[in-house]
């Protein structure tokens, strides 16, 4: 074991850092070292036993770390998407995929059940690239999410009923699927009793201790026990580690929490790919190639269309629909487990379960790749005439409003602006391309709308012709420079202020036409130099004086500075 997991790291080590250089996805690295040391290839790593339980371990901290990032409002906001969109997409694609292997003269019973397997997606991938891309909590981001957490238990149940139509069970299908869902139930109640009287206690007191290694061993064994808990239940393991997680998303702690678990996660998942890697026979792309890509292209296309329609279905625009899409498209790691099980139960031929796999880890691979093109592709697959008639809407509820103040981007810095405008009755619009920000911010505010400000058509619909001021408060230069640049095409006249995170960029963003440049690393320092000084007895109106130089200098005083090994400080 010990050989086996020394081997591993080595060659992701040398493979990860050449995928670095080439700016290429991590997974994509260890995907393609465990090409390279499997059985079919070099055969540097042997069998193991406990390679693939360590393995598992990967997607579970991953799991527990995505739910961290979900509190249990904003999943109880997507109950309808998970139960919804989820069973939905496994029907759709499941009996598609199944009438095709019923075509190609499989047994109806095995056909389903093995269809059901390949219209389930690869948690570990797509939370992996997603989180990486800052899609999370885009609409296609969660409608993946919500999709991947109902696939989890649908999982289980599938990996139940192998046996079950093998006729190695006692147990009939219509009993191992409420007991399934039962089960599930029984989890989430029992860790959100847990979470909400117990934990926080335990947290408090290890907090209070001060102790840096009591806090990392707290969180790997909060991590580790709800997956064991879950284990015991029959269930996937992740699911347990992302509802502990998401119930404890909302404590003050999940930032420490999430920091502490990273280093584990990251090694973790690292060999949970490289495994993945390992499963497949490189002697099939050499007799069957052709039609291993043709295996590879018809689930993409089945899957990622069935997805689409879905979503399109339900209400979301065009973009989303195929984003969506793009994102489940690929096949996933348990399939790997259940295609292995129906063939110990003779339910599949091995000849096709090896073909089976080597395209599902095909699309596992190129999965990366087509998230990151995912915008390009989407734009290319549709029209937007939902959109279109939410620009309508957004232009008629706004077509009233003159000398407004336009705010691009509403997390905590652009709501910050906007409670001092209301107190001042100054009225004002605000755009941010987070859905649950959105939506959290309309139940209280009439004025917050869901966009992309760097659209030209949609920063007409809010009146930018007719605004008093247009505050850029993104957090990303590139994306302030294209909100400047569509800005000053519709309105050259509007003071513009930008919200920067230091002077960088300071130069090239007034010259795309930016009225004021706030720099918060160096305004920031500012306040806390001014402070010092009247600590220090100065007088506060010299004080002031000096202060408000610096800024008509565009804060000469405070340029340059000597940098160390962590220039965040």
């Amino acid at each position: 074991m010990f050989a086996n997991l020394l081997i591993i790291l080595a060659s992701s080590l040398v493979v990860i850092a050449l995928f670095q250089r080439l700016r290429l996805p991590p997974v994509l690295g260890y995907l393609c070292v465990g090409l390279m040391i499997g059985p079919t290839a070099f055969n540097w790593v042997n069998e193991s036993e406990d390679l693939p339980d360590l393995a598992e371990m990967g997607v579970v901290f991953l799991l527990f770390s995505l739910g961290l990032e979900f509190s249990l409002s904003k999943m109880l906001a997507l109950r309808r998407v998970v139960f919804g969109l989820g069973s939905l997409q496994v029907l759709g694609s499941g009996i598609v995929l199944g009438g095709l292997l019923m075509l190609f003269g499989m047994p109806t019973t095995p056909a389903l059940l093995l269809g059901a397997g390949l219209a389930l997606s690869s948690t570990a991938i797509v939370s992996k690239e997603l989180s990486s891309l800052g899609e999370i909590f885009s609409r296609h981001g969660q409608n993946a999410i919500a999709v991947l957490l109902f696939q989890d238990v649908v999982a289980v149940l599938l990996l139940t009923l192998v046996p079950v139509f093998a006729g190695s069970s006692d147990q009939a299908w219509y009993w191992a699927l409420p007991l399934t869902l039962g089960k599930t139930m029984v989890l989430f109640v029992g860790l959100l009793l847990v979470s909400r009287w117990f934990l926080p206690r335990l947290f408090h007191e290890v907090a209070a201790s001060r102790s840096a290694e009591l806090f990392v061993l707290l969180a790997l064994v909060i991590v580790l026990l709800t997956a064991w808990l879950t284990h015991l239940l029959g269930l996937s393991p992740a699911l347990g580690a992302f509802l502990a997680g998401m119930l404890l998303g909302e404590s003050h702690y999940r930032h420490q929490i999430e920091a502490d678990i990273r280093p584990f996660r990251d090694i973790l998942l690292g060999v949970f790919f490289v495994s993945i890697g390992m499963l497949i026979d490189l002697r099939l792309f050499a007799s069957h190639g052709l039609l291993i890509l043709g295996l590879t292209l018809g689930l993409l296309l089945i899957k990622g269309t069935v997805v689409a329609l879905l979503v399109k279905w339900r209400g979301s625009d065009s973009e989303t629909a195929w984003r969506s899409g793009l994102a489940l498209a690929q096949g996933g790691e348990f399939c790997f487990a259940l295609m292995a099980q129906m063939q110990q139960h003779k339910l599949m031929p091995t000849d096709l379960g090896g073909l089976l796999l080597a395209a599902t880890f095909c699309s596992m691979l190129v999965t990366p790749l087509l998230l990151r093109l995912a915008p390009h592709i989407a734009t290319r697959l549709h029209r937007k005439p939902n959109e279109e008639a939410e620009l309508e809407e957004i232009s008629a509820l706004n077509a009233g409003l003159h000398n407004h103040v336009v705010i691009c981007g509403y997390g905590r810095v652009g709501q910050s602006i906007g409670r001092f405008l209301r107190h001042v009755h100054q009225p004002y619009i605000a755009l941010d391309t987070d859905p649950v920000r959105v939506q959290e911010a309309a139940v209280n505010e009439r004025c917050v709308h869901y966009g992309d400000s760097c659209r030209a058509e949609l920063l007409v619909a809010i009146g930018l012709e007719r605004a008093r001021l247009l505050v850029v408060a993104v957090d990303k230069t590139d994306i302030a420079l294209l909100i400047l640049k569509e800005a000053r095409r519709f309105n050259p006249d509007v003071p513009i202020l930008v919200r920067t995170r230091d002077d960088s960029q300071l130069a090239e963003l007034k010259a795309a036409g930016a009225s004021e440049v706030v720099p918060e690393l160096l305004e920031s320092s500012l306040m806390l130099a001014s402070h010092a000084l009247i600590m220090l007895g100065i007088p506060g109106q010299q004080v002031q004086d000096r202060v408000d130089q610096v800024r008509h200098d565009r804060y000469r005083l405070l340029h340059g500075f000597y940098p160390g090994a962590d220039d965040e400080q």
